[in-house]
């Protein structure tokens, strides 16, 4: 109804709805995260920038509980050098939604999924 029913752009959201691995903003209170919305599907395109920074990667860990020692391998990476850098996904389903318009994503899976299907 907002938005007259065009897809929107949220950016900057709050630190507490996102996992620890995105980078915090300057304002401490938010991250430097991006989704696309769409009426009817929701998140269709959604990324974010990864934090560099060591200190703060391992405080973020703290504030939401993490085990620090069974993410060892992950603050290594940038212990041991790491550049600014971004990450973003498309979900495939939800775009051929998109583009085919049909109501219900479960009619675009092209290999569905149910309970025992699976072989493991």
């Amino acid at each position: 109804k907002v938005f007259g029913g065009c897809p929107v752009y949220v950016t900057d959201y709050p630190k507490d709805f996102k996992a620890f691995y995105m980078r915090r903003n300057d304002d401490g209170k938010t991250v430097a995260a991006v989704d696309l919305l769409v009426p009817h599907i929701g998140e269709l395109l959604g990324g974010s920038e990864r934090e560099e920074r060591l200190g703060v990667l391992q405080q973020t860990m703290r504030d939401q509980g993490l085990a620090e020692d069974a993410m060892g391998w992950y603050k290594d990476l940038r212990r041991y050098g790491s550049v600014p850098h971004a990450g973003f996904g498309l979900g495939f389903e939800r775009f051929v939604q998109l583009v085919t318009g049909l109501d219900n994503i479960r009619d675009v899976i092209p290999f569905p999924r149910y309970p025992g299907h699976a072989e493991f």
